[in-house]
């Protein structure tokens, strides 16, 4: 008995810890606000990003965004993969850490388990965007269309440099 009460309370300090550092932002990094949501909305071109387990081996790869009933954001993922000869997909859902002015958010692909999702820079007309995820592990470049322009990306790439991010470490990706 008293094994399964220090089990149920190692499970629920480990979900506590785990949920609330979910929201986070990197060291420095700050989340762009005002945020507009409704601007944010839409297709997203992935042009570059740090590689990662569930994105390894993918190209054209697109982000698309939009509201659920509930308010929450509907995040569908698409990418090809050459080597397979196959799209692979994952639908998921955002929410706003905290004041959706405030482009901080929280995504899971996986049930109750979320990850950091901060808009780091944006341009003033929503075409181009930096994201980093809760760690100096996650980093996407993303575009309304398949290429940015060089400046930006020159913006980006220094803003995440400054961070601390190893911008050499960029997967750009291709779209064809």
């Amino acid at each position: 008995m008293k094994t399964i009460r220090l089990l149920a309370k190692f499970l629920i300090v480990f979900s506590f810890l785990g949920l609330s550092s979910c929201a986070s932002i990197p060291e420095g990094a700050r989340a762009v606000s005002p945020f507009k949501k409704n601007s944010y909305l839409g297709k997203w071109y992935e042009i570059a990003r740090l590689d990662f387990r569930f994105e390894r081996g993918l190209d054209n790869t697109t982000a698309e965004y939009s509201i659920h009933k509930d308010g929450s954001i509907k995040v569908v993922n698409r990418g090809y993969n050459s080597q397979k000869d196959k799209w692979s997909e994952a639908i998921g859902k955002a929410k706003f850490a905290g004041d959706e002015n405030v482009a901080m958010l929280k995504v899971s692909f996986f049930g109750p388990f979320y990850a950091g999702y901060n808009v780091i820079a944006i341009d003033s007309d929503y075409k181009y965007a930096l994201v980093a995820g809760s760690s100096l592990n996650y980093l996407w470049i993303l575009s309304r269309k398949t290429s940015i322009p060089q400046a930006t990306k020159d913006q980006y790439l220094k803003i995440a440099k400054d961070l601390g991010y190893k911008t050499s470490d960029l997967i750009w990706v291709k779209h064809d």
